[in-house]
């Protein structure tokens, strides 16, 4: 039907759904533009922003990811407008979250977080494989799922998944006492070590030197310990060069520099200490505020057999001593403990040797012993 402005709608006919959407676009930032008192020769700057290409948006926001220092950073430039936020979930952009980007703390968990970390493995970001494994792993008691999330890591050279994964080994985590691979966990050791981890590198000294899951070679062993020391020195010298030129731009340089100092776990010698990794400090924060109950850390979920009625009801269960693990038993009595007093247990040798230096060893005492040997003495008869 022709009417006589027709000629209007004939103008229009060949008109796709994008055109009427940039002039839409257009005619809001125009009618914004106007509101504000802007120049009417800026109103095309919203069609440029509009009209940039997706490629070039997921560019920039993956460098957003790449370079974040914290989730918040990323989860504000998703947030900015509906674009943003469906480019941001690219797997572009998730794939090259940096470590910073993607330390979830404790307290904010959520289904959310889980999904985002989530999208983060399925996208092949080795980081957040590792961080979501241990989580899973200890904290959620999904072993099966955990373990796949690390070993996943750990295949793509993540150094730490390797790591982790060796402790699994060497305690049977998540399983019984028979379930423990010394060959496997010392081979896991040598990868990680191979990578520049200077606990896995101490970890496989001191199995050399024990023999414990590799043929026993004392000048191996020590050679190795030699070797993760002087790579904690390098880190500690770094790091305080760091401190020290924080120090020299503001006020609280010697506070940083105490808050962060420790002792070398094999010479004694105070230096500053490396950064804890987000998976160490998530299990730290989390176990602080909740118990070592069935629902975190029971071996019940992970299919390796029927536990018995103290482990269900996670009795017993203890933290490792190293302030700055956060790993949990799995099982009762599954980390090793000091010989001498019995009171302090770790995961792995690397945790005990180092903490001997940094406290145990100015506490360590044989109470238990005094006690049982006064106790003996009491009982015995007078002669």
């Amino acid at each position: 039907m022709r009417t006589r402005r027709g000629a209007c709608y004939s103008c229009h006919a060949g008109e796709g759904p994008d055109v009427h959407r940039r002039k839409k676009r257009r005619t809001a930032a125009e009618g914004s533009l106007a509101v504000s008192g802007a120049p009417a020769g800026c109103g095309g700057l919203g069609d440029m922003f509009e009209e940039l290409p997706d490629d070039l948006v997921v560019s920039i926001l993956a460098d957003v990811a790449a370079s974040a220092g914290s989730p918040a950073d990323l989860a504000g430039a998703m947030l900015t407008c509906k674009r943003f936020r469906e480019l941001g979930q690219s797997r572009v952009v998730l794939a090259r979250a940096s470590p910073r980007c993607l330390a979830v703390p404790s307290k904010a968990w959520s289904d959310e977080a889980h999904r985002f970390l989530q999208r983060c493995a399925d996208a092949g970001n080795l980081e957040a494989c590792y961080l979501l494994g241990m989580i899973r792993f200890y904290c959620l008691g999904r072993r099966g799922s955990g373990a796949a999330l690390m070993a996943a890591a750990a295949v793509g050279g993540h150094r730490e998944a390797l790591y982790s994964l060796a402790v699994i080994q060497f305690n049977g985590s998540g399983g019984s006492k028979d379930d423990r691979d010394l060959r496997a966990g010392a081979a896991l050791c040598a990868r990680a070590a191979s990578l520049g981890h200077v606990d896995a590198l101490r970890e496989l000294g001191h199995c050399l030197q024990d023999g414990y899951g590799v043929r026993r070679s004392v000048l191996d062993g020590r050679r190795l310990l030699i070797q993760a020391n002087t790579r904690e020195l390098a880190a500690a010298v770094t790091a305080s060069a760091s401190l020290l030129r924080a120090g020299n731009t503001g006020n609280n340089g010697g506070k940083a520099s105490r808050r962060h100092s420790c002792l070398l776990s094999d010479f004694g010698c105070r230096a500053a200490a490396g950064e804890t990794h987000a998976a160490n400090r998530f299990l730290v924060d989390w176990f602080a505020s909740r118990p070592l109950v069935a629902s975190s850390v029971a071996v019940a979920g992970s299919g390796a057999g029927t536990a018995s009625a103290d482990e269900e009801t996670g009795g017993g269960l203890r933290l490792c001593s190293q302030a700055l693990c956060g790993r949990p038993e799995t099982r009762r009595h599954e980390f090793r403990r000091c010989s001498v007093c019995g009171v302090v247990n770790y995961c792995s040798r690397a945790c005990q040797a180092l903490h001997w230096k940094m406290a145990h060893k100015a506490e360590c005492t044989p109470m238990d012993r005094w006690l049982d040997a006064d106790d003996a003495a009491v009982a015995a008869p007078a002669p």
